[in-house]
């Protein structure tokens, strides 16, 4: 062994000859299962002309949420008992049986089950790109993979509702679910050649099944708050939700088999306060779905605009996190996870002041401004804290569970948003200016917490990293 610390690396290593494949897959696993989010929603409105049961249209997104929040948790012991390529295959499995689900299906119902196989396998997908990724790539290309496939939430934002807007507004709307499994299947054609075949674990950890049954009954709860119009009850399931994600960690801290790694819950360890900070650069992101209303009532901006006004954040953590991944000196890095929060809270703030009724164009570039900006500091910390997090260990099964809970996370940050988002739309109704001016400060307020947390983990890492580089074989 020797000790040298990783050279930086470059993207046209990442994207170079030896390593394009792997990054592809991972890459397209991520943006298949964000493309379908998006695609999902301009759909919808055309799929329930035709099928009907209007009734059901909220739940189409939280069966998807519930299901992919259950597959994530499963990610790390998939990984052990099936390897690299055998687990990612078998997560495009559920995927593509999902999609051809949602494609042909005759009734709302049925759709309704495609949609729920499909969030299995893309919850599956979406974590498995960040445990393959560290399995797959060596260690000084993490961050450029990681802000990657991060990137793919972005092209999803923006991808994902243009095509389902072009599918809807042919007919075409099943064409769009046979287009996304066509995809599917000719990423499980690339993989063989793309993932390592590593050695499957027999036996193993046994599967969490209490952590399970807490962290899914708090998804359920917090989920169906987020689709009640009555107040009363969306509040009753988020304190219903806050209390099983309670003793989810309760069960969590003295069981011998967790679904996050044990070192979690331990007081000298950065990792719990680098997923809270990932939590909370995560639930900012849950304004996107709110800001294309906003800019349609507040601006008149048409559906076309609105929708790309709702995507600009998205467009600010994207291209961030292409830059931001190029830090490679600790200090940077450490400044640049602190910073991101603090971004972040700022251009949240700053839009809740920046809303107006019967806005100009001058405004609208404004709020498109300060949209990117908030997303920005999504991008500038996001790369770097995953990476940490998949550093957090040395034990190469802990090390995958650590990369594995990333997606859980957050997922369930973006499940406990939404709700609260929720929430605070209800409180400015029937004012649309107020519900905006709530949303906004309200997120922006949670992601000066994150200030706290990443202040947090960059202390905890400072005080237990140690003083030599990081050893090599």
């Amino acid at each position: 062994m020797t000790t040298t610390a990783a050279s930086p690396a470059s993207w046209s290593e990442l994207l170079g000859p030896r390593y394009r494949s792997t990054s592809v897959v991972l890459a397209g696993g991520v943006g298949l299962h964000a493309v379908n989010i998006f695609l999902t929603t301009s759909l919808l409105p055309t799929a329930i002309g035709e099928l009907g049961r209007e009734s059901l249209y909220a739940w189409s997104a939280t069966v998807f949420m519930v299901a992919s929040v259950i597959s994530s948790m499963t990610v790390s012991r998939l990984l052990a008992h099936r390897g690299a390529l055998g687990a990612y295959l078998f997560a495009l499995a559920p995927f593509f049986v999902g999609t051809m689900i949602c494609a042909v299906g005759p009734t709302m119902e049925v759709l309704l089950v495609g949609r729920a196989i499909q969030g299995l396998g893309g919850g599956l997908l979406a974590g498995l790109s960040y445990a393959v990724l560290r399995e797959a790539l060596p260690e000084q290309l993490w961050a450029r993979a990681t802000a990657l496939v991060s990137a793919m939430w972005g092209v999803g934002t923006l991808a994902g509702p243009a095509i389902g807007g072009l599918f809807a507004q042919l007919g075409l709307w099943r064409l769009a679910f046979v287009a996304l499994a066509v995809v599917a299947a000719a990423i499980a054609l690339i993989a063989p050649r793309a993932l390592p075949r590593t050695e499957r674990v027999r036996g193993g950890e046994p599967v969490p099944a209490m952590s399970l049954a807490l962290l899914t009954l708090a998804t359920i709860a917090i989920s169906v708050a987020g689709i009640l119009g009555n107040r009363t009850q969306m509040l009753v399931l988020i304190a219903l939700g806050v209390v099983f994600i309670a003793l989810f960690v309760a069960w969590e801290r003295r069981s011998h088999h967790r679904v996050l790694p044990q070192s979690t819950y331990t007081r000298a360890s950065s990792l719990k306060w680098i997923y809270l900070t990932i939590a909370v650069l995560a639930s900012g992101t849950v304004s996107e779905a709110f800001t294309p209303l906003f800019g349609q009532r507040l601006a008149g901006l048409v559906p076309f605009a609105a929708g790309f006004l709702g995507a600009m954040m998205s467009v600010g953590w994207s291209v961030t996190m292409i830059f931001s991944s190029d830090i490679s000196r600790p200090r940077a890095q450490t400044a640049a996870k602190v910073a991101g929060p603090v971004v972040l809270a700022a251009g949240l703030l700053v839009t809740a002041g920046l809303w107006r009724d019967d806005a100009g164009l001058g405004t609208v570039i404004l709020w498109a401004g300060a949209l990117a900006a908030a997303g920005a500091g999504i991008g500038l910390a996001f790369p770097h804290l995953m990476v940490a997090a998949m550093r957090s260990s040395d034990d190469e099964q802990e090390g995958a569970k650590a990369a594995a809970g990333l997606n859980t996370v957050e997922l369930i940050a973006m499940a406990v948003g939404s709700a609260i988002a929720g929430v605070l739309v209800n409180l400015g109704a029937p004012s649309i200016l107020t519900s905006a001016r709530l949303l906004f400060l309200g997120l922006g307020v949670i992601a000066t917490v994150g200030v706290y947390t990443a202040y947090r983990a960059t202390r905890h890492a400072a005080a237990t990293s140690p003083a030599s580089p990081r050893t090599v074989a």
